[in-house]
């Protein structure tokens, strides 16, 4: 080759291997190189030298321009080799789903199936073992719910609530799933495939149809898929449950939240369960009574006949007849089922605390039996101790509990205590409210704002009673706030303003004396008559002693007024109707003394006119 020409060197990589790690040393750049000096090079240089290789530095300093580029590679291969490790599981699977699902892929020699994965099998059994079984399990499961969604479809069920319930017995699935497996070792189904068996096992066992009737009386399928769940045998016991139910008057929409609520009911017979319930009726429930009392508290089905025995005596020893007995479980059967007897048992002896004894106590709870649903520590305690605080003792928390046990019942932080802070705005002494809740216990179930308040703003615009008054108007008179404003309240009111009293003065006459305004007009009209026709007394009178329809028009006032025309005297109401007869006499006898002694010139004529008065 003539001498002047040149050859390409080869081009050294341009990635940025590290090369720390090994014996390789990096190529120099890329070179134009004389071909004769390189052919001498090749031809008289076999061996390298020594002294050349002694002078030159060695490459410390590595390419590392492109090493984006490098990473991309590498993420772009090992993400290759994880799609492909991903194909390879997702083929694994398919091809399990296939040989395990009800629409099974078509086998014939030479198809993809039968040549592509055949290798499949080996690794299968070689590799995750473990999860493959797993996934199996799971493809079996969803064989067996589609089977089942479909027997369902046959039998006109919605598609939508087949699902639904479906997806509510996985407990079921995995019966029908292990069932059909054994069926596997009979004889007749040894070479019937799994699918066939699933669908042999559910209608073997009669599941749809009791769907269907289950449905048909009122259970929701929550409540269906939850029964059937439960029942570890034949499911025609659930039926014959469910009639049994409806014999003693359980209705329908409460048939499937008794039957799921009831622990071990579906392991009892409908005799046993007639057993209890006769022996209840024997004490005072009706029969009729029995299905809204196993419906409000299906636990009474799930004791034994001794536990029952023990419970119902429990309050039978506490004085309760029949009667009361029969009554109380009618208004509460939570009492009778709900609670355990030692529960039961402090709660009697925390409320004997009130000075209440045995009897009391069995009075109290066939009058309220709620009380056995509230809690000592959460309820009762914080209320005594509010009340305490109230300046209410024990004899008051005794009255309290007796006249309106529903206080015990109720939240104290959401209903009691801003009623109390109520009267306290409207000018009640905090002393003195405690008075005001043992006189009128009632006051604190009524709502505030629809019957309290009311009332109050009634008092003040429509009866006259002033801002400063009213607080005293509630304290001497708290059952005012349970009168109706509508039917009683108003037709006071305009009564008393129909005589002629001024609206302020009839606010003067009900913070003197606020029974006035619960009288019926049956009461007030023939005294009122008697004052103005018989007694011939100024309607002033009346405004200035409106207790003078607190007294008894034929036992009090009518006696009284004869006395005084008879002896020619003549008293104010307030001197003529209060105090005893005894006392009625003496005055008498003192202005009948008074008189005479004027009529003989001892007296002048001022101490007659105070007689008069007096």
């Amino acid at each position: 080759m003539a001498h002047g020409c040149y050859f390409l060197a080869p081009i050294p990589t341009t990635l940025n291997f590290n090369y720390t790690n090994t014996n390789i040393r990096p190529q120099k750049p890329l070179l134009l190189t004389p071909l004769s000096s390189s052919l001498h090079h090749q031809t008289h240089n076999h061996e390298p030298n020594k002294s050349t290789e002694e002078e030159t530095p060695p490459f410390h300093h590595f390419r590392n321009h492109n090493s984006k580029s490098t990473a991309l590679l590498l993420h772009r291969l090992s993400k290759q080799k994880q799609e492909d490790q991903d194909e390879e599981d997702e083929a694994k699977e398919k091809m399990l789903e296939s040989s395990l699902s009800i629409t099974k892929i078509p086998k014939f020699p030479g198809s993809i199936y039968s040549n592509s994965n055949s290798h499949l099998l080996t690794q299968i059994n070689d590799e995750d073992n473990d999860k493959m079984l797993r996934r199996a399990l799971e493809i079996r499961r969803k064989v067996t719910a589609e089977i089942l969604k479909r027997l369902m479809w046959g039998s006109k069920l919605s598609r939508t609530y087949s699902s639904n319930l479906v997806s509510r017995l996985p407990d079921f699935i995995d019966r029908v799933m292990v069932g059909a497996a054994s069926m596997k070792q009979l004889p007749d189904f040894s070479h019937s495939t799994f699918d066939a068996r699933v669908k042999i096992y559910i209608q073997n066992s009669k599941v749809i149809p009791l769907i269907r009737w289950l449905k048909h009386n009122s259970f929701t399928y929550p409540q269906i898929g939850k029964l059937i769940c439960m029942i570890t045998g034949d499911l025609d016991s659930l039926g014959c449950l469910v009639d049994w139910l409806k014999s003693v008057y359980v209705k329908g929409e409460f048939l499937g939240y008794v039957l799921t609520r009831a622990n071990g009911i579906l392991e009892r017979s409908p005799e046993e369960l007639e057993e209890i319930v006769q022996y209840l009726v024997s004490h005072g429930v009706r029969r009729e009574w029995m299905g809204f009392a196993i419906s409000r508290c299906p636990q009474l089905l799930s004791f034994s006949m001794a536990e029952i025995k023990s419970r119902v005596n429990f309050y039978l020893e506490m004085g309760l007849n029949d009667k009361d007995f029969g009554t109380m479980i009618f208004d509460s059967p939570r009492a009778l089922g709900f609670f355990s007897l030692e529960e039961m048992n402090c709660k009697v002896e925390y409320l004997k605390e009130f000075g209440l004894n045995n009897e009391d106590v069995g009075r109290l709870l066939a009058f309220k039996p709620q009380l056995m649903g509230c809690s000592i520590e959460e309820r009762w305690k914080p209320l005594v101790k509010y009340l305490y605080y109230l300046g209410v003792r024990r004899d008051g928390m005794r009255r309290i509990l007796t006249v309106k046990p529903m206080i015990f019942c109720v939240d104290l932080e959401t209903t009691i205590a801003p009623k109390v802070r109520f009267l306290q705005d409207i000018g009640i002494r905090e002393e003195a409210i405690g008075g005001v809740l043992v006189k009128f216990p009632p006051l604190l179930t009524y709502s505030l704002y629809k019957k309290i308040r009311p009332v109050v703003i009634f008092l003040m615009t429509k009866a006259g009673v002033t801002q400063r008054d009213i607080g005293k108007v509630i304290a001497l008179e708290p059952e005012l706030v349970g009168c109706s404003i509508v039917n009683k309240l108003e037709v006071s009111v305009k009564y008393f303003l129909s005589l002629g009293i001024p609206l302020k003065s009839l606010g003067e006459m009900v913070a003197d004396f606020p029974t006035l305004l619960r009288y019926n007009l049956d009461v007030l009209r023939p005294k009122y008559r008697y004052l103005r026709r018989t007694m011939v007394r100024p309607l002033q009178d009346l405004v200035e002693f409106p207790r003078f329809f607190s007294y008894s028009l034929e036992c009090r006032i009518i006696p009284r007024h004869k006395v005084l025309v008879e002896n020619r005297i003549n008293f104010k109401l307030r001197y003529m109707l209060p105090g005893p007869d005894e006392e009625f006499d003496r005055r008498v006898q003192d202005a009948v003394e008074r008189r005479r002694r004027f009529e003989s010139g001892d007296l002048d004529d001022l101490s007659i006119a105070q007689t008069a008065h007096s």
